[in-house]
């Protein structure tokens, strides 16, 4: 059983002060991540919502550039603006 854990954020908060203020919680953090910890040890993290939806748009940007990226070299079609 490893005794160290990575933790992805630069704030943490334990469950018991997470329980006793969520929204100031938030607030504080801004748009950054909270690693909220069980025990001392990572049990989830935090997220505002606009942060969340940042997120969201990345990975959306990265299926399109990989679909992108499979359709690069394959066949072409010419097509005129005025036909469409």
């Amino acid at each position: 059983m490893s005794t160290t854990h990575a933790i992805y954020a630069q704030t943490t908060v334990s469950m018991t002060d997470l329980r006793r203020n969520p929204s100031g919680i938030l607030e504080d953090a801004g748009d950054t991540p909270v690693a909220v910890l069980n025990h001392n040890r990572p049990a989830a993290y935090l997220l505002s919502a606009k942060a969340y939806e940042a997120l969201l748009d990345r990975l959306d940007d990265v299926e399109l550039t990989k679909t992108v990226r499979q359709r690069q070299g394959g066949k072409r079609v010419r097509v005129s603006l005025d036909d469409l």
